[in-house]
């Protein structure tokens, strides 16, 4: 469906597009002249050709949109006035009218109406708005249950702080899709804004339910910038990701929290870490050694000055890429059968406590770190290991994923360092 602007006037039509109907004068008359119609509506319409024409009724013949329509549905009303039975018309092919002409014998147009058969606007739903950044606004509506009405259908966004103020028009409509509007700058904080959205054609007027929002809890922002992916030394399963938090809403009160989606660069399905927190570093684990990764973040920013909303996620950042180590197991071609797995696993994990008990003597909790150390020492062993899942944390903190603290020699007491 064609929106138009809400001052009601008509878009000029796009390359390709049908011309809109347009009525020329003619030394004859159709009646009625372009009449607008409800779908399964009937007309009868006339037409009277001038007596300087000398033309009779019999001379006369009718098309609707180029199709002759036939003899059965004309009935002679005069000499030179011939009348055309339309039944249970159909929707308006094209939104700006169908051509109903009036020809003579060898063809020549004598008249030409427009119908216009349609359906009133529906109010429309689900209008859903964002604010980039507090600085503007934009919001998108759905046309109805039905949506289509056959006719040029004008959509109005309007809007008002809720407890004073005058009616405002938003201007700059498509900006997000066929049903949507912008609203560039001018926006108040901390008060509440009334917004509707009004459908008019030439059948009616439907206007939406009255949708009350404050731009502090619709607040999106550019994705995380400066999106950094890299190597953890040489630990083939795991990869580190870092990035900036956004750079627009630095000056304001907020927390963010972000979301990691991550695939392998010959496939298509991105595998998502939803709880990465309001964090701007983690790590991946569990990866295929040897392989190209592509990693995305996105932000949300919510509790803006005390929002109690739930923020609203940005889009993805561009990919950034980067590669796990190859393992020696995996340079050497030869891959374990997926039947031992599940035996590598338990013996690795037989293995990690028994080095627990010996080198974090005296420590009442663990760390990821220490689980690290753990992979460290083995590889350094020469022992096989072959880690399955995925496993992340975030960077910072204490017990966080980050840092560069040495494994513990074999045979020393005491804690590790990750171990507080």
């Amino acid at each position: 469906m064609r929106t138009g602007h809400p001052n009601g006037t008509a878009a000029a039509p796009s390359p390709g597009e049908r011309p809109r109907c347009r009525a020329a004068p003619h030394p004859a008359v159709i009646s009625p002249q372009d009449p607008t119609l409800l779908i399964g509506s009937s007309l009868t319409a006339t037409c009277t050709v001038s007596a300087d024409l000398r033309l009779r009724a019999q001379d006369l013949y009718w098309t609707l949109n180029g199709r002759r329509l036939p003899a059965a549905s004309y009935t002679t009303l005069g000499p030179t006035t011939l009348s055309v039975a339309l039944a249970r018309l159909n929707g308006s092919r094209q939104q700006s009218g169908d051509n109903l002409v009036c020809h003579s014998r060898d063809g020549g147009i004598l008249a030409g109406s427009c119908l216009y058969v349609g359906l009133p606007p529906e109010k429309p739903v689900n209008i859903s708005c964002w604010s980039k950044n507090m600085k503007d606004l934009t919001c998108t509506w759905a046309p109805g249950t039905e949506g289509e009405t056959f006719l040029h259908t004008n959509y109005t966004l309007k809007y008002k702080l809720r407890w004073y103020g005058r009616d405002n028009t938003c201007q700059e409509y498509h900006t997000a899709g066929p049903y949507s509007c912008h609203i560039p700058k001018d926006l108040a904080l901390f008060t509440p804004y009334e917004i509707w959205v009004e459908a008019s054609n030439r059948l009616g007027v439907a206007v939406s339910d009255v949708v009350m929002l404050d731009i502090l809890d619709v607040v999106t922002t550019d994705p995380p910038s400066d999106v950094h992916v890299s190597r953890v030394g040489d630990l083939e399963d795991q990869l580190s990701v870092r990035w900036s938090s956004p750079p627009a809403l630095k000056d304001f009160l907020f927390q963010a929290k972000y979301q990691i989606q991550y695939r392998v660069e010959d496939s298509s399905e991105w595998k998502v870490v939803d709880d990465v927190g309001n964090q701007t570093s983690c790590r991946l684990a569990g990866l295929r050694p040897g392989t190209v990764y592509f990693v995305q973040v996105r932000c949300n920013p919510f509790g803006i000055y005390g929002s109690k909303k739930a923020g609203i996620w940005s889009d993805w950042s561009n990919p950034t890429a980067a590669s796990t180590p190859r393992s020696e197991r995996t340079a050497g071609g030869c891959d374990p059968k997926g039947g031992e797995q599940n035996t590598t696993l338990r013996r690795e994990l037989k293995q990690f406590f028994g080095w627990v008990k010996k080198h974090s003597y005296g420590c009442s909790n663990l760390s990821i770190k220490l689980y690290d150390q753990w992979r460290v020492w083995l590889q350094k062993s020469h022992k096989t290991r072959n880690q399955v899942g995925t496993i992340w944390a975030p960077s910072g903190g204490k017990g966080g994923w980050e840092g560069g603290s040495q494994p513990q020699k074999e045979g020393s007491r005491g804690c590790p360092p990750t171990c507080a």
